[in-house]
């Protein structure tokens, strides 16, 4: 049977997490964990994270899941979900901590209220709360396999990535400037926004990762 190990360090919204990669993962193991035994035995692995980056980072290392979630995500298929897409960066704005530099570039916080308008002048709230379009850098990705270009995702954060290579880049999002709303290479695909309150689309990108084998 297939081990799908969702990692817990005490800052996800795991239940709605697990709840949503049961729905998709039928014949699936599925362990909620900060166990780095359980993390190094599964398939695959879920990083989900909901917070401030460094409470985040603090509680990965004091839990003792860090080098396992570094192991896994050099070798398994992997997901990172929200702040667990800014750990896997080099260092965040947000507190001026260090991430877990599994991919090269940082997390910057979006502008200041002056400069966040919608096209027509409209004032931006921050954090960006609630549902957006996502546009595809990258359709042939597996992990977009029956997602509608420009389908709508639901997203809460204040930060966003920017990777020093664009190559990483396999989605982007409009709110006030444009920013990456999702990054993969390799074994790795992460996204900003949150696919388990993300209605059908997001079970179809967790169903593609469940079946994903890169």
């Amino acid at each position: 049977m297939s081990r799908i190990a969702i990692i817990d360090y005490g800052m996800g919204n795991l239940r709605s997490v697990e709840k949503a990669v049961e729905h998709v993962a039928t014949g699936c193991r599925i362990v909620v964990t900060s166990d780095p035994r359980e993390v190094a035995a599964a398939d695959r692995v879920v990083f989900p994270g909901q917070g401030a980056m460094p409470d985040c980072m603090r509680e990965l290392e004091a839990r003792g899941v860090r080098d396992a979630v570094v192991a896994a995500a050099a070798s398994k298929p992997f997901l990172g979900i929200c702040i667990g897409e800014q750990m896997l960066f080099e260092r965040s704005e947000e507190g001026d901590v260090s991430g877990l530099g599994i991919l090269p570039g940082r997390v910057v916080r979006f502008p200041d209220a002056a400069s966040m308008k919608t096209a027509d002048g409209g004032h931006l709230k921050v954090p960006h709360m609630g549902w957006n379009e996502v546009t595809q850098l990258d359709p042939t990705h597996s992990l977009w396999a029956g997602i509608d270009d420009g389908e709508r995702f639901y997203f809460v954060h204040s930060y966003y990535v920017v990777p020093a290579d664009d190559a990483l880049r396999a989605a982007e999002t409009t709110y006030g400037p444009r920013f990456t709303s999702a990054v993969g290479r390799d074994n790795i695909f992460a996204v900003q926004f949150h696919p388990e309150k993300s209605a059908g689309a997001g079970l179809q990108l967790l169903a593609n990762f469940v079946r994903w084998k890169p």
